[in-house]
């Protein structure tokens, strides 16, 4: 083929205006020398495919040559000869109008904030011109000569210079003008001569590629280019990340472009040479360059997310004597991991040079000045954390290691047992508390003892306690010892609901520390025992329907054991609306009808990845929920529990102005999108705090440790919102590239703690208090002058009840009592406590604060101004307490350095009151046991339940005919066992509920104590129970089928009297059929509401709330209207409900409701069985 001259070859090329210079110059080049063989016939050079490795989106369309080498490796040869840049619509790019670049060595781009106001860069293409074969034919090719020796070293005497080295390219044919990559000339530092005196050591690195470079710390191969992609968690690109030699002393290679490439010349691919990649917010990453033989090797890195540091284990409370040892550990991960630790006693930091400790604090031969609260603190350069205190006891050597005296602990008595020594029905039984102590131990040093041993019962003595016609034995603790302790297991159950319409979240996932450990079955419920050494839970619950928000949840527990119930609130997801990709989109932050959005999202085109990194373009579907802090009714839903950790390792909390989850997903395919950097735009009006403006922040969930996490600042700027109106707003930026919420935060650094008591009833008693009761707190945000009429609430907290009550923190304020103000409720198995009452009455002594604090408090039930509303919550004005006014420093609100005073404090301090509501139901056991505390079990044959964490309830369903409610008691006793027989176990009274359809029917749950081994799981007991109607009562009829039961299942009872009805308790689970019902639960309170719901359903593996009364039947008595000749146990004392299983338990609202005509037409609850009002006493 003949040769085209070079306009010809130009024009039939189609090189466009931005590759004509370089090319133009390539022509003149070739003129000046004259010589025809120069010129190029097309078999010498052929145009690449096209390649668009870019989009517009961000700071422009990039089309970068290293970038197109990482794609396409083998397309594009070293040394290209032009280039050809188009739109993707065909359009050349001296045509668009845009101001645009090109370099051969680099590439073609476009900025965006070049172009004209309003106008971004087109979607351009690029193709190369390269020689044919993609390295150019062989008698074209052109090499490296050899390089010239180093040049002298100019340096004297200690000191250090550049020497450089040259080489020359040499094409193997005649066109003199091919290019070699590579640099002509290269540098390296030299050092002078050896000064006198002094001996510098030799380089011993060796290297088995290439050569040593000038430092003496790596290898360097000049033919060999490293080309990365960094993206960044989420797969977006990492614009800006480190990439570092990975060495004893890194160095810093590079830093990647705005596509997240690099390229790094000289690393040799000897499988030797690594490289750290660091971005800031992510965990640091290192790859190996894997050995190859080519000139180019390409790396592609995805980060993760950094990882906060959080605490898996954090010390133990230990009890020594003087002498011994003691160790206390902490482990703490993160990413990357901790790089000290720091151990702290009473506050003082410990000298780490006495006792050489890291994670694990080991003292030895201890002394009593050793004694205090100890923790741990481990930090690394992004931040730290710090543990929980634990508390080491260090004893004298002779010193008891329990006191030997117990507590006093009142139980109360039968109605007919009133005690005129004490003029009460109550009677002190004693108790040992419950603390570490000091047991037998090995000599090992372990981070856990391998036995634990805590303050227990030694001695006990049985008392008979006078009561009108008999006496009632009881067991009283006389001695306590350093015992074992006893095992128990923690539980959290409940239910995942809607929080707009109470709908189960059916079948849904839920998650502890990232793995999936459960599921809620079809009406929400779920159950979950607390993994040990758990101190903060916090678990996700993920709806598979994808109907709501996945909500992240810090639920306590009480560490003592036993189950505590809460109610999961869940947001149901926004339906979602369709957006473009390539358009700026602008999607509204508000909940609230009447009001301005609090903030938006601003989306800008071209901002949406697939999971892989890749842009994504087209149709959008974003669905967008956000939890309103404007809307009081929304805090119930608020996921964690607003607390973030500080950079010096202490947990803070936060005050929130809403909460949003976004969810972005391909139109089509439904796949989940990320996106880049959008604007969250936040009102300014709506910040009704001004020191609020300065410290606003973006920050998501981890929804591992149910930390908050700060994803960024605000800055503030001012916009114009039509002709006149002119807003301020707090502008911050952040990337949406994981399902995580996030949050409107500011954090708060005005804090107290309330003191708060649970009761069984509204006497409240010392000896009345009721354990695992959960407490919330809502901190409610002021309007603009601090009022007392707040407008949204800010934060919310929950704690559970111990035996001296719950410390719960808000916010607060020094200066204006009213500057805070709180919202409070208690919540016990589902059953909502009250409060006390502020009106008519307000009574000081009954609220348990004192005057005039109180007025400044300004204490307000939720049905003050409207007796209609609930009786369950108050308000109070959240006034710290002043160092100057002494009838303030004694409660209920403590400084938040007072936590251990407001824990600690005394009975007879201020606090405020929440009681159970007086119920239907009373319990006694001959030996006392507090089912709030299962640590409080006790080894005795007479025990009501003979095995820890496993509790088996049972319920015999007794139908009465008769025109009233009565009240039913089972005596239990042993019956077969040498150990108990004809000994007292223990009662139950239990008030019969009517029929809902026939006024003359109503029937009883009645709980009886179970037959099975007991304590020492040696030999079984049948037990003798005996089942005695409150009344003048015949019975009609016992189950077929359970009486059968009884005769083939000797020894048999006799039943002589017909106003009751004994059995020998079978030793079987029976089922409806037979009108017994049994569950085994690891807790008694559960065990008991499980059967109660069958029971009260009738079935075996149902439950109900209302009473079916010829359901699952066993016993039916017919009672007479007759006068009552003595009162009943809820006439003489009504009795609340949740109490220890020493007191009464359940309760009931309605009583009085239910007096007459309306008591066919109250429904009960298996949680609250006995409706809502109180007992009627007529």
């Amino acid at each position: 083929m003949c040769c085209l001259s070079t306009w010809a070859l130009l024009c039939a090329l189609g090189i466009t205006s931005v590759a004509q210079g370089t090319w133009r110059r390539y022509i003149s080049s070739v003129a000046r020398q004259n010589e025809p063989e120069v010129y190029h016939s097309e078999d010498d050079f052929e145009w690449t495919t096209w390649f668009n490795v870019d989009h517009p989106g961000g700071r422009g369309d990039y089309e970068q040559l290293d970038a197109i080498r990482f794609y396409y490796r083998a397309r594009v040869c070293d040394a290209p000869q032009a280039l050809d840049a188009r739109t993707t619509d065909w359009i050349p790019a001296h045509n668009t109008g845009e101001k645009v670049h090109s370099e051969l060595a680099l590439g073609f781009w476009c900025a965006n904030a070049e172009q004209a106001p309003g106008r971004n860069c087109s979607n351009y293409a690029v193709r190369f011109l390269c020689p044919k074969d993609n390295a150019g034919s062989a008698n074209t090719k052109a090499a490296w000569g050899p390089w010239s020796d180093w040049s002298h070293c100019p340096a004297k005497c200690g000191q250090a210079a550049m020497q450089v080295r040259s080489r020359k390219c040499q094409p193997e044919s005649k066109q003199r003008d091919m290019q070699c990559s590579g640099p002509t000339v290269e540098s390296r530092a030299c050092n002078g001569p050896e000064c006198p005196g002094t001996v510098l050591p030799a380089c011993t690195l060796h290297c088995e590629m290439g050569r040593v470079n000038a430092e003496c710390d790596a290898c360097m191969c000049q033919d060999h280019t490293v080309l990365g992609s960094v993206r960044s968690a989420g797969g977006l690109p990492a614009p800006g990340a480190s990439v570092l030699r990975f060495s004893p002393r890194p160095k810093l290679l590079t830093l990647t472009d705005h596509n997240g490439h690099f390229r790094i010349p000289g690393i040799c691919p000897d499988g030797n040479a690594t490289l750290a990649i660091q971005l800031q917010n992510h965990a640091p990453f290192t790859v190996t360059v894997p050995q190859s033989t080519k000139r180019t090797s390409v790396l592609s890195i995805m980060l993760s997310r950094a990882e906060k540091l959080h605490v898996l284990k954090h010390p133990d409370n230990k009890a020594r004597r003087e002498g011994q040892t003691a160790a206390l550990c902490c482990n703490v991960a993160g990413s990357p991991e901790p790089e000290q630790y720091q151990w702290f006693h009473n506050g003082k930091l410990i000298d780490r040079k006495k006792l050489n400790y890291d994670s694990t604090l080991v003292l030895r031969n201890l002394s009593m000045e050793q004694t205090g609260e100890y923790y741990c603190r481990a930090s690394h350069q992004a931040g730290a954390i710090k543990s929980k205190s634990a508390t080491l006891t260090v004893l004298g050597k002779d010193q008891p290691s329990c006191n030997p005296k117990p507590e006093s602990h009142h139980i109360l008595l039968p109605h007919d047992c009133f005690q005129n020594s004490t003029n009460s029905l109550y009677y002190d039984v004693g108790k040992c508390p419950s603390g570490t102590c000091a047991g037998q131990l090995d000599n090992g040093i372990r981070c856990k003892d391998s036995v634990a041993y805590c303050c227990g019962v030694a001695k006990m003595e049985e008392k008979k306690i006078n009561c009108q016609g008999y006496k009632l034995p009881t067991m009283v603790v006389t001695e306590c010892s350093c015992q074992k302790c006893v095992e128990t297991k923690a539980i959290v159950r409940g239910r995942a609901v809607a929080a707009d319409n109470g709908e189960p979240m059916r079948f849904g996932h839920i998650y502890i520390n990232g793995a999936r450990v459960s599921r809620t079955g079809y009406k929400g419920t779920f159950s979950i025992q607390v993994p040990h050494e758990t101190q903060r839970l916090v678990m996700t619950f993920v709806d598979n329907m994808e109907k709501f928000v996945n909500t992240t949840k810090v639920l306590p527990f009480n560490a003592k054991g036993g189950a505590i119930y809460h109610e999961i609130k869940l947001l149901r997801k926004k339906e979602p609306v369709i957006i473009s990709s390539m358009e700026v989109n602008t999607l509204e932050l508000g909940e609230v009808e009447g009001q301005d959005p609090i903030a938006e999202i601003q989306i800008p085109p071209n901002t949406f990845y697939r999971q892989s990194g890749e842009l994504y373009v087209g149709n959008v579907k974003a669905s967008i929920t956000f939890l309103d802090a404007r809307d009081i009714s929304t805090a119930a839903a608020a996921q964690s529990d607003l607390n973030f950790v500080g950079g010096d390792g202490d947990i803070l909390p936060l005050r929130t102005y809403g909460m949003f989850s976004v969810d972005f997903r391909d139109e089509e395919a439904g796949e989940p999108l990320n996106a880049g950097e959008v604007k969250v735009k936040m009102d300014s009006a709506q910040v009704k705090m001004p020191e609020h403006l300065d410290t606003m922040k973006l920050w998501s969930l981890n929804p591992d440790t149910g930390m908050w996490e700060e994803e960024g600042s605000f800055q503030m700027e001012k916009k114009q919102r039509g002709k006149r109106e002119e807003r301020t707003f707090l502008i911050g930026n952040m990337e949406i590239r994981e399902r995580r919420l996030f949050n409107l935060d500011v954090p708060e650094n005005r804090r107290c703690y309330v003191k708060v008591r649970s009761f069984r009833g509204d006497r409240f008693m010392h000896s009345e208090q009721v354990e695992g009761v959960v407490v919330t707190l809502v901190n409610m945000e002021p309007s603009a002058g601090y009022s007392s009429n707040p407008r949204a609430w800010g934060r919310f907290d929950s704690v559970i009840t111990g035996p001296n009550g719950a410390c719960l923190p808000a916010f607060c304020d020094d200066q204006k009592p009213d500057a805070y103000s709180a919202h409070l409720m208690a919540n016990m198995a589902g059953e909502e406590l009250e409060a006390v009452p502020s009106a008519p009455k307000f009574n000081p002594t009954v609220i348990g604060v004192p005057q005039p604090y109180l007025g400044k408090l300004n204490y307000r039930r939720s049905d003050h101004d409207d007796s209609r509303l609930k009786k369950t919550a108050f308000s109070i004005n959240v006034a710290k307490p002043s160092p100057n006014t002494a009838e303030e420093l004694n409660g209920p609100v403590y400084s938040f350095d007072q936590l251990k005073d407001c824990e600690d404090a005394p009975f007879s301090a201020g606090h405020f009151r929440f009681s159970r509501v007086e119920g239907d139901r009373y319990d006694y056991n001959t030996v006392p046991f507090n089912e709030d505390d299962p640590m409080s079990w006790t080894e005795d044959y007479l025990s009501w339940w003979p095995k820890p964490m496993e509790y088996r309830a049972c319920y015999v369903k007794v139908k009465i005919n008769g025109p009233h409610e009565i009240n039913v008691r089972s005596r239990n006793q042993g019956g077969t066992h040498p150990k108990t027989v004809g000994q007292l176990y223990g009662l139950r009274d239990t008030r019969s509920i009517r029929d809902m359809d026939k006024s003359t029917i109503s029937a009883v749950c009645l709980e009886f104590k179970c037959s099975g081994m007991l304590y020492d799981q040696d030999r079984v007991d049948r037990t003798l129970v005996k089942v005695i109607p409150q009344g003048s009562c015949k019975r009609d009829n016992v189950n077929s089928i359970l009486q059968e039961y009884l005769v083939n299942h000797l020894p048999l009872a006799v039943n002589i009297d017909t106003n009751e009805f004994t059995m020998l308790a079978p030793l079987d689970p029976l089922g409806h059929n037979y009108g017994i019902y049994t569950v085994t639960d690891q807790d008694p309170r559960t065990a008991k509401e499980i059967a109660l719901g069958r029971c009260f359903d009738g079935t075996s593996d149902g439950t109900s709330r209302v009473m079916k009364s010829n359901e699952g039947v066993a016993l039916t008595f017919t009672c007479s209207d007759r006068e009552a000749t003595h009162q009943s146990v809820f006439q003489a004392l009504p009795i609340s409900a949740g109490q220890p299983p020493t007191r009464a338990v359940r309760g009931g609202r309605g009583r009085k409701q239910r007096a007459n005509t309306l008591r066919n037409s109250r429904r009960r609850s298996t949680r609250n069985p006995v409706g809502t009002g109180k007992l009627s006493t007529g």
